[in-house]
């Protein structure tokens, strides 16, 4: 009897242990993970999706706190990977033979790859995107803003603004020759390059109408006309061109500015191979274009845009042809010390006169 008790209690665990497997524990964003989605996955595959929407700073401290369990699935940005890694060890490799390769746009899948590489390990592969660029009224400003330097040219002064933030930093040092983001591992000449970008943008404060702060206050600068040149992000130039057809978004000539979410494994999840069900099936195109839907940024999905709704589907391929994606310049892993001279710079620029 008590043997058939015992025995009875391993069947039900083992059944129990297949059962969670099979259910697909994702941590991810608002709109990455959308009902049509997770049903069709569900009704294609026959697994369970259970989605927790959550943000960086939630994803990192969930699975600090449990050393990487309780999903199966996430996706922080790509530079929310390395660091985490290295220190609280709450990701497991990627086994990137698992993927269909071919469904990524190559030049992100390579940049998140080598973004989130451990000790030879990858950690981490792209999912959605979005950039930081130019928005501007092409018919006032499209002949002279140019790159992220052009906001300086007397053809546009007093009409553009930009934020005091890190991307205007990082912008403006591509801009002028310099790639800031090889100069991470080394302060002395991060500190110099930035003491190059200091001085323009002092030089250019004469031609600034304001700072904007938040993205409202910047739509409404280009919409009244105020304002015809701007750094600013992509959905934001696209948002506005429904209105107006000379507002929208253009790549500057040294390279948009590029965050991606990326899939992650959780070092103690329980269902890798849903897991990378899951990512081959949002990667194909079709179903990437549903994300982007939900979501209003795109994937690295290639050839998604072919089947997004017509009018972002046009936007998108105004603003990215081939070689504007391909010279995106994805932010990586900011290390320790930076910010301290970043913000300096901010401040004395913010002062000057």
């Amino acid at each position: 009897m008590t043997r058939t008790i015992l025995l009875a209690g391993t069947m039900l665990a083992g059944l129990a242990s297949v059962a969670q497997a099979d259910t697909l524990r994702l941590l991810t964003w608002g709109g990455y993970a959308p009902e049509d989605v997770v049903a069709k996955f569900e009704e294609e595959t026959g697994h369970t999706v259970e989605v927790t929407k959550s943000n960086n700073e939630e994803m990192i401290a969930k699975l600090r706190a449990t050393g990487g369990g309780g999903f199966d699935l996430a996706q922080p940005s790509q530079d929310r990977i390395m660091g985490p890694q290295m220190e609280f060890g709450i990701y497991k490799p990627i086994d990137v033979s698992k993927l269909n390769k071919d469904l990524f746009i190559p030049s992100m899948l390579e940049a998140t790859m080598g973004n989130t590489t451990v000790n030879g390990d990858v950690y981490g592969v792209p999912h959605v995107w979005g950039t930081s660029g130019l928005v501007m009224n092409t018919a006032e400003a499209g002949d002279v803003v140019k790159d992220y330097t052009d906001l300086c040219a007397e053809e546009v002064a007093g009409k553009v603004s930009y934020r005091l933030k890190r991307p205007t930093l990082i912008g403006f040092a591509f801009a002028m020759g310099e790639d800031p983001f090889a100069a991470y591992d080394d302060e002395a000449k991060y500190a110099e390059i930035m003491e190059k970008v200091e001085a323009k943008l002092i030089e250019c404060k004469a031609n600034v109408k304001t700072y904007w702060g938040g993205g409202d206050e910047l739509m409404n600068l280009l919409r009244s006309g105020e304002v015809t040149a701007s750094m600013a992000w992509d959905t934001g130039g696209w948002k506005l061109n429904d209105d107006n057809a000379d507002l929208t978004f253009v790549a500057p000539a040294s390279g948009a500015l590029g965050w991606i979410d990326t899939f992650v494994l959780p070092a103690k999840g329980q269902a890798d191979d849903v897991a990378y069900e899951w990512i081959n099936f949002v990667m194909q195109p079709e179903i990437a274009a549903m994300i982007t839907a939900a979501a209003g940024n795109f994937t690295a999905s290639a050839g998604a845009d072919e089947f997004a709704e017509d009018s972002l589907k046009a936007k998108y391929q105004a603003s990215f042809p081939q070689e504007a994606i391909d010279n995106i310049k994805w932010y990586p892993p900011v290390p320790a010390g930076l910010e301290t001279i970043e913000g300096e710079v901010l401040d004395r620029v913010q002062a000057a006169n």
